[in-house]
């Protein structure tokens, strides 16, 4: 029997785990996949951050959970992947979103801050990956993964804007994706990528201050920067049946930004 849309982004039943997901973007897909009914557990490395996270999470109806761990060690990756599955089950759906920032000339860029970009944007997502893949999601024949890129993996930078570690690591990002769903389509894992924009965040503040955020809009075809809501529907796309023939595949969502930068 065909389904209706309703239950093709019903998430009822399923378990997420968002990474970074005590603020911001992160905080908004977990607000997402919750709404959808889906249980949630978020992680960052700071436990007050996660207190009022989880709060505002449940106050919306939302069963919520946290860990803190730092996702740049793979000790603590593979605490979290366990502690995850000992307390809520079976990972159903991972979003891959913690993420780190250095802002430098490239010649003058350090080796330790490529090393801390590199380490956690992408080393971090591979470890978490395999993690919670060997562990509940390749047995069952089943999982969402969503990793979260950007824009800036897609192309380079306006003049003055040096994050050469970021735009890198959010490239080999949306390559992980590809490359991965690939070899996990044969368990029936999906594996696909978000590429924002400019939202105002922690993570583009130094963009924001540097640029503006009225230039940053009136550069983007649709004339703003992205808000609260814009990542949901993408988020619950991934995560949900409605998306179960779609992996390896990444979609920007910045307002028109890469039509017109060439992305």
């Amino acid at each position: 029997m065909v389904r209706t849309i309703q239950q093709l982004f019903d998430l009822s039943g399923k378990t997420a785990l968002v990474t970074g997901g005590s603020r911001g973007l992160g905080l908004q897909m977990a607000h997402a996949l919750g709404e959808a009914g889906a249980k949630v557990m978020l992680s960052s490395r700071k436990a007050q951050d996660l207190e009022q996270a989880c709060a505002e999470l449940q106050a919306a109806g939302i069963d919520a959970r946290w860990i803190a761990a730092d996702c740049a060690k793979e000790s603590e990756i593979v605490r979290l992947a366990d502690e995850t599955l000992q307390r809520m089950g079976d990972v159903d759906i991972l979003v891959n979103n913690a993420g780190a920032a250095w802002g430098a000339p490239a010649e003058d860029h350090p080796v330790d801050a490529w090393d801390k970009v590199m380490n956690l944007n992408v080393r971090g997502y591979f470890i978490l990956s395999q993690q919670i893949a060997k562990k509940s999601m390749i047995a069952r024949r089943s999982g969402r993964i969503i990793n979260i890129a950007s824009i800036a993996g897609l192309n380079g930078n306006p003049a003055g804007l040096n994050t050469i570690a970021y735009n890198t690591s959010k490239g080999a990002v949306v390559n992980f994706t590809r490359a991965l769903g690939a070899e996990w389509g044969k368990y029936n894992i999906t594996v696909n990528a978000i590429c924002p924009g400019f939202f105002p965040s922690k993570m583009t503040m130094g963009t924001l201050k540097a640029f503006g955020e009225e230039k940053l809009a009136a550069g983007a075809p649709l004339k703003r920067l992205g808000d609260d809501e814009d990542l949901k529907g993408l988020c619950v796309l991934y995560a949900s049946d409605a998306g179960k023939h779609i992996t390896g595949q990444w979609l920007a969502v910045d307002g028109g930004v890469s039509v017109v930068t060439g992305g």
